[in-house]
């Protein structure tokens, strides 16, 4: 199943991805009797895991089998999404987890994940114009793989940690270089506001299946500037989960950033580094999860 946020009214809303259209969880509840699900927040959703799956699944049937088409499908075009997972407890990233990104940096590989973390403050939705910091100059794009918690996980083995997952989704983690790098903690170039973008869809995993095999890309105003699959993480998902389950508990709704692959501007020469600019165009896809757009602006 895919699903969304959106804003309408000022009010966070739930919506269900269709071939015909976004199905609108509240109004589609109310038209149909399912009470239980009328004021469910994405947050409830991942809470609920399998059980409000159901509902939703059961939700989306109902809407598809109306000969009398009672309620009419949103359009994705007008909508104005939200982040699809809006408040996440934590966001842990991997930093340097693609064997040929730790090369093109000509960092060593890691022996163990590199952790950093992200703020709420950082999230945006998918066509979310993102304000470049007047702080920075460098602005780096990194196409990500974020994995979703689905339920507690703490000190999971990797055999089982990929039960613990809700789904998955585009993200960017946007990096501010000069900011990054001025200390030896990346946090400050790291958690500007809007400079974690994920969406559009939540994705739940049985519909992805093996997320360390996805083909994953970037471009920048239509250019091709990153594409490789997640076979090239050096920590696989399932490696990362049971990794950070062992330092800390995982709870529903928290997501982890997997790393990016090579093709970053760090990645270049000095001499041949553009950072991003105001108007530039930025487009993260992953095989199963959709195209995750947003606008620089300034």
């Amino acid at each position: 199943m895919k699903l969304l946020s959106y804003i309408q009214d000022g009010v966070y809303r739930v919506g269900i991805h269709t071939e015909n259209g976004i199905l609108d969880v509240t109004d589609a509840s109310v038209v149909y009797g399912q009470e239980e699900t009328a004021e469910l927040s994405i947050q409830e959703v991942i809470h609920g895991g399998a059980e409000s799956l159901k509902r939703l699944l059961n939700l989306q049937q109902l809407a598809e089998n109306d000969t009398n088409v009672r309620l009419q499908l949103l359009d994705e075009s007008k909508l104005a999404f939200a982040p699809c997972v809006t408040s996440p407890g934590k966001i842990v990233c991997v930093g340097l987890n693609y064997r040929k990104h730790a090369e093109e940096t000509k960092s060593p590989i890691p022996q163990t994940p590199i952790l950093f973390s992200k703020f709420n403050n950082a999230l945006a939705g998918h066509l979310e114009p993102v304000p470049l910091p007047a702080a920075s100059q460098q602005v780096d794009y990194e196409a990500e793989l974020a994995i979703v918690i689905g339920c507690k996980a703490y000190n999971v083995n990797k055999e089982e940690a990929l039960d613990y997952v809700f789904g998955y989704c585009c993200a960017n983690d946007l990096s501010a270089r000069d900011l990054q790098f001025r200390t030896q903690q990346w946090l400050l170039g790291k958690t500007c506001d809007k400079f974690a973008p994920i969406g559009p869809y939540l994705v739940t995993a049985d519909e992805v299946g093996n997320p360390n095999n996805l083909r994953i890309s970037c471009t920048v105003n239509g250019e091709a500037r990153q594409s490789s699959s997640t076979e090239d993480m050096i920590f696989p998902c399932d490696e990362i989960i049971s990794y950070i389950s062992q330092h800390m508990t995982l709870e529903p709704g928290d997501i982890i950033l997997t790393g990016t692959p090579e093709g970053v501007v760090l990645g270049y020469p000095p001499e041949q580094r553009v950072f991003l600019k105001s108007g530039d165009v930025v487009t993260v896809e992953i095989e199963k999860l959709g195209r995750l757009t947003n606008t620089m602006t300034i």
